[in-house]
């Protein structure tokens, strides 16, 4: 099993999202001997977002591309490789001002390219990062009900776009509302591990 865990907090050994994401590939290390795990801290380590540079090194054809355009455009391509080649996806998303981390953006933007993660067809577009198991584990201060979710539907939207239809949400829910509400949200955030990963 090849697993990629992606975690985006800017929080470090404080992220309760990167700590759900750690439980999650334990779990999954410790079910499937000789598991691989490749691994990218974006908030400690973000990559480079995506510009007006980069995406004119991303049009132009691969043979007239400068030094710095075929080195920025081979950032991008090794996080598509580790993705193509990825079995299971685990990805910590925390909440910050309703929506995903940029440091988690800038992941799927790199990611998200035309021809080679998804296609444009005449049934419209057809993901090509198929038959993955994703979990996401999503922390945020308060406690938000599934219909008025501001953060998930964006993050399901670009997953079932480049075809990672089968994925599991994990919520560490009311961490900024004192001490028992974070240990509350904590709790359940286990218990979803346990039932997802059993």
């Amino acid at each position: 099993m090849n697993i990629l865990q992606i975690t985006s907090s800017v929080r470090g050994n404080d992220s309760e999202s990167t700590r759900v994401t750690n439980l999650v590939v334990d779990k999954l290390v410790a079910a499937n001997p000789g598991a691989t795990v490749v691994r990218h801290d974006f908030g400690a380590q973000p990559h480079p977002a995506l510009d007006g540079a980069t995406v004119g090194a991303l049009f132009t054809p691969p043979e007239q591309r400068t030094p710095e355009q075929a080195a920025r455009v081979a950032l991008n391509d090794a996080l598509i490789l580790e993705a193509q080649a990825a079995d299971v996806i685990v990805i910590g998303a925390p909440m910050y001002n309703f929506g995903m981390p940029v440091q988690l953006k800038n992941w799927f933007d790199a990611i998200a390219r035309a021809g080679v993660t998804f296609r444009y067809t005449e049934n419209g577009p057809e993901g090509l990062l198929k038959n993955k198991k994703v979990y996401v584990a999503t922390s945020r201060g308060g406690v938000y009900p599934v219909e008025a979710d501001p953060q998930v539907p964006t993050l399901r939207m670009l997953l079932n776009f480049l075809g990672l239809t089968d994925h599991v949400f994990i919520y560490s829910s009311g961490m900024s509302m004192g001490p028992e509400a974070a240990a509350k949200g904590q709790e359940a955030a286990n218990a979803a591990v346990e039932a997802a990963v059993a």
